[in-house]
């Protein structure tokens, strides 16, 4: 196995980043634009001013505490969702097999300087088109922006996700309301589901009680009159999984 002199490494990875910046800054100028707001759910970073849109998908490589002077990679976050993580993983992959120990520890002793550093090494490896550190006062949040999403194709993704109360940002689902009572009532899908499953856009977790399919199978399938027996809310998957834990126990 060669051997990679890591300063030498970290610091091409560097220069490299600064000249993807630049390219990715004249191409989109993001800095023009009033707002930012990122969401973990649909992996997308937007910028906005008005109704003016900018989207792209990312991947969070890490975080900074300017408060402990601390590092943190995203894949030993357990708060970070695997939508915007997965990816991370391959700097510690490439760290253990050259061996850098910064690369592959969850957490330690670091600086915003080096932290820019391993953001760098993550465009690299993970061919990002620039990144991005949103402003903060204390913890500084490091990104990789991978590719530019259009705004009808930004529109559809964010139409599947709902803001829940407790559950933040979540993929919609869609029940009757009979389980909105969170007690046993049956649980029907119209599909068999697990928990962080990868669906199709057209797809939706949906799930009814038994009473909705008694009343579904008198009706040869959902119409009028089972639907308005159903009565069928939005919620979001967390919530879903939790109704369906307490009818079924499937964990």
């Amino acid at each position: 196995m060669n051997q990679i002199n890591y300063p030498e490494f970290a610091n091409d990875c560097l220069h490299d980043l600064i000249e993807k910046q630049d390219i990715f800054n004249a191409a989109y100028d993001i800095n023009g634009y009033e707002n930012w707001f990122y969401n973990q759910a649909t992996g997308l970073l937007t910028f906005s001013t008005g109704d003016d849109e900018l989207n792209f998908k990312y991947v969070e490589i890490g975080t900074f505490s300017k408060k402990s002077n601390t590092w943190k990679w995203s894949w030993d976050n357990e708060h970070t969702l695997p939508s915007v993580k997965d990816e991370a993983i391959q700097l510690k992959e490439f760290g253990a097999k050259y061996g850098y120990e910064k690369l592959t520890e969850g957490y330690f002793a670091s600086s915003e300087e080096e932290a820019w550093e391993f953001t760098a090494i993550a465009a690299k490896l993970i061919k990002g088109i620039g990144a991005y550190r949103p402003t903060s006062e204390q913890l500084l949040i490091f990104m990789v922006l991978t590719e530019f999403v259009d705004t009808e194709t930004a529109k559809n993704v964010k139409d599947l996700y709902v803001e829940c109360g407790k559950h933040e940002y979540r993929r919609r689902a869609f029940v009757c309301s009979h389980l909105m009572a969170r007690k046993k009532v049956g649980f029907e899908e119209s599909f068999d589901t697990y928990e962080n499953m990868e669906l199709h856009d057209e797809d939706d977790y949906q799930a009814w009680c038994n009473e909705c399919e008694v009343v579904r199978q008198q009706e040869d399938g959902w119409n009028e009159k089972s639907m308005e027996f159903a009565d069928i809310r939005v919620v979001c998957e967390q919530c879903y999984f939790e109704m369906k834990e307490i009818n079924l126990g499937y964990r």
